[in-house]
């Protein structure tokens, strides 16, 4: 039969019909996605408690420290003043909530990897899912997106009331903002967790904590506003500001700042495209390195 007959009789059955074979695939493969995030869920569910204690621990700790017992002891952080010490407040609570985000991005997905990589290789039961082997790395980092998202529903409330008399942080939530950012700066995180969860071997998951989280923390801006970084510099250059751009962090906190706040923050067009971009590169290198792991 000719390549002519064949093209023919495609076309007579029917444009854009898929083939069985092929539409079963494809089926199998969402099906597949759906248990594999369902099973996620139903795991969340189970350790709910563990999962919001993990997630309100440290957030609660940072605003308890800086905007409740340093202003009651006479040690205010911002300045000297209540009106100093809101305007530290309102720049600290949304750091807060970004850093929450990263930390749930990476702690569900890099921790359970370590796992999951580790001498029992749980990783092999996930990947028998009838799927392609990045469909199953993309269901963890969906997961660990919708846990970033809570994680940001519950850390902005509690965050926010955590303050002594006089200290307050002045929130303002621009809901267009809201519903396209957090997504967008969860997708990137689950990545960055992806990527770091693929990278190190499981003995050596505690160097990933002291060498690459707690960096990216103290260098994110969650305690600063990345336009207050312009005194620290060397003759004219601005050393510091200029050094924290390589830190996904930065823009995270600066986009929260923007979505929570009316503070100043980093423009949006530079936001949005540099998340993007930090959560393709994230995700790119994070696929290739799960389907090496898998497979070696």
């Amino acid at each position: 039969m000719s390549d002519a007959t064949l093209v023919t009789e495609r076309v007579e059955g029917g444009a854009g019909t898929a083939p069985p074979g092929l539409r079963s695939v494809v089926s199998a493969s969402w099906i597949a996605l759906g248990g594999l995030l369902l099973r996620d869920l139903v795991v969340l569910y189970k350790h709910i408690w563990e999962f919001v204690l993990r997630t309100l621990i440290q957030p609660f700790l940072l605003c308890f420290v800086f905007l409740y017992v340093f202003p009651k002891i006479g040690q205010g952080i911002g300045g000297h003043g209540s009106a100093q010490q809101s305007d530290f407040a309102t720049v600290l609570v949304p750091g807060v909530v970004g850093i929450s985000v990263m930390f749930q991005g990476v702690q569900s997905i890099a921790l359970a990897m370590s796992q999951e990589f580790g001498f029992t290789r749980e990783i092999e039961d996930r990947v028998q899912a009838p799927c392609p082997i990045w469909l199953v790395a993309m269901a963890k980092v969906l997961s660990g997106t919708a846990q970033s998202i809570i994680s940001a529903a519950i850390v902005l409330p509690i965050a926010s009331v955590v303050h002594a008399a006089g200290v307050e942080a002045h929130l303002q939530l621009h809901w267009a903002l809201i519903v396209t950012l957090v997504p967008l700066a969860s997708v990137a995180m689950a990545g960055l967790g992806l990527l770091l969860g693929t990278s190190f071997e499981p003995r050596n998951i505690g160097l990933m904590f002291g060498f690459i989280i707690l960096p990216i923390t103290f260098l994110g801006g969650t305690y600063y506003g990345w336009t207050t970084l312009s005194p620290v510099r060397v003759g004219g250059w601005h050393w510091l500001q200029t050094l924290v751009l390589i830190n996904p962090l930065i823009y995270v906190n600066e986009g929260m700042r923007a979505v929570f706040t009316a503070a100043p923050h980093m423009h949006l067009y530079v936001i949005y495209p540099v998340v993007a971009a930090f959560g393709a590169l994230f995700l790119a290198i994070g696929l290739r390195n799960f389907r090496r792991r898998v497979l070696s």
